[in-house]
């Protein structure tokens, strides 16, 4: 396999970009529209990305299945990347489009069934993309390099979602004092998130479509499938998966903490606009610092990673990100936080929000990289590569941050009895006691979780000792097929 350029590399992650869109938008706006703007329950809204979410516990490994096995002239990946540009930048407008004097359940159905529509084009693209990742190279530190480029760009992303909402299209003015409440921006907001969505996915593709010659392909089956024998074939392929322990315990401490970042993208929102009452100028500093420290710790990453295993950074991340979760709110009822309104409050919040990025890039980084190494381990056990079955896994830990985490924002929202509609728009509108519940829920609560993940975590064993001598063996078994077969190597 050839040397993977910084040029490759580079527009590979930039296809991260168009998830790092879609994730913000869905993650910091989605709820807060159809909840606090349009007024439909938060607990029906929160249902309505934990439908999604079910299915893409069956797309995002179906996904995957379909293109580990995929044989076209353009490889295993590249198809349903092509594939998906169009379908993702439609459905994704057209979700913050529901027509006018929709009631509740007309609401709750358009949600539904766009939120569904739009992960389902996402999937489509998105876990052959990461797929794509580890085949480009097979180093211990290399893969780290490229998937923290793509994590550095995907957060290019999040910037820009934040920039166009907070500092454009829900920006404060004298007719919208508070800019999340104005109902007309939501749809040009919508369009430019689509447009450079469907851009950064065919740039991904076309910038990697040189690759295609280089990448690992399986042998081609001579089984007719059949739509029923595609999903047997997929079950059967995630049981084979499931049965790696590394996997597991990393995939199940992975996906707790994605629910609670979850939870935290839900009420982000609520947090800034009632407890902590910031300006939108505050509020988009501090929506840009988070992914701004996130892209400054994939920078970290790689070199840590000479020094510890890739288990240890999940660890540390975790951690980290829950201590900074924390830390506001319980210095706020202890009195000891900035007051709100001050100067201070926001210089304050956007500093820790920033070193919790550094420390979730840490977890982001380390678990992406670790499935490839998984990837390889269970090649070298079964004889085939599937990687896309175990991206899909890192791909639906990822979306439960929108699917799991709002659901359980929205349940917690009611469980507090949260006011809802246009009217409630500043923190006097609020009771006290709903106002500290929202803290807690955000801060303790949310954390508390953060001790199972780091136990599940800590019961994955693999090493770099252990990658290198997967690799090894890798390159001599491949050697010796290739030599049976007269082709050349993957």
């Amino acid at each position: 396999m050839t040397a993977v350029t910084f040029n490759t590399k580079f527009a590979y992650g930039v296809g991260q970009v168009a998830e790092g869109l879609k994730n913000s938008a869905l993650g910091m706006f989605v709820l807060f529209y159809y909840n606090q703007v349009l007024g439909l329950p938060a607990t029906l809204a929160g249902l309505a990305l934990f439908i999604a979410l079910l299915f893409d516990a069956v797309t995002d490994p179906l996904a995957g299945s379909l293109s580990d096995n995929w044989q076209s002239r353009l490889g295993r990946r590249h198809p349903f990347m092509y594939a998906s540009a169009l379908p993702l930048a439609v459905m994704f407008f057209l979700l913050f489009m529901p027509p006018q004097g929709m009631g509740t359940w007309g609401l709750f159905t358009w949600l539904t069934v766009f939120i569904v529509l739009t992960r389902a084009a996402m999937t489509l693209y998105h876990v052959p993309h990461i797929a794509l990742g580890a085949e480009l190279s097979e180093d211990y530190e290399e893969r780290t390099k490229i998937v923290a480029i793509r994590y550095f760009l995907s957060f290019v992303g999040w910037l820009l979602a934040y920039y166009l909402g907070f500092g454009w299209f829900f920006a404060d003015s004298e007719e919208f004092p508070r800019g999340q409440f104005n109902t007309a921006a939501y749809g040009p907001f919508a369009a430019w998130v689509s447009v450079l969505m469907f851009i950064t996915i065919l740039w991904s593709a076309v910038g990697t479509h040189h690759r295609i010659p280089y990448l690992p392909v399986n042998p081609p089956s001579s089984e007719v499938m059949s739509f029923g024998r595609v999903i047997m074939r997929t079950f059967r392929e995630i049981a084979e998966a499931l049965k790696n322990r590394d996997f597991m315990w990393t995939f199940s401490g992975t996906l707790l903490i994605f629910i609670m970042v979850g939870v935290d993208n839900g009420l982000n929102l609520y947090m800034f606009e009632y407890f902590w009452e910031l300006s939108s100028d505050d509020k988009l500093m501090l929506m840009l610092l988070y992914p701004g420290g996130i892209m400054a710790g994939t920078l970290l990453t790689p070199y840590l990673h000479r020094y510890f295993n890739k288990r240890h950074g999940i660890t540390l991340g975790i951690t980290g990100w829950s201590l900074c979760q924390i830390l506001p709110i319980f210095l706020r009822f202890f009195g000891w936080f900035p007051e709100n309104g001050s100067a201070e409050l926001a210089t304050t919040l956007t500093a820790i929000k920033f070193v919790q990025g550094v420390a979730a890039a840490q977890s982001l980084v380390s678990f992406q990289s670790m499935i490839a190494d998984i990837a390889d381990e269970h090649e070298l056990r079964h004889g085939k590569r599937q990687e896309g079955i175990f991206f899909a896994a890192g791909s639906f830990a990822a979306k439960a941050t929108s699917g799991l985490g709002s659901f359980a924002a929205g349940i917690a929202l009611d469980l507090i009895d949260w006011p809802r509609g246009e009217h409630i728009q500043t923190a006097a509108d609020v009771p006290v006691e709903t106002l500290a519940n929202l803290g807690l829920t955000y801060g303790p609560i949310v954390s508390g979780f953060a001790v199972i993940s780091v136990l599940f975590v800590v019961q994955c064993k693999m090493t770099r000792q252990q990658h290198e001598e997967t690799t090894r063996r890798l390159a001599s078994l491949r050697a010796q097929r290739a030599g049976g077969t007269g082709q050349q190597p993957a």
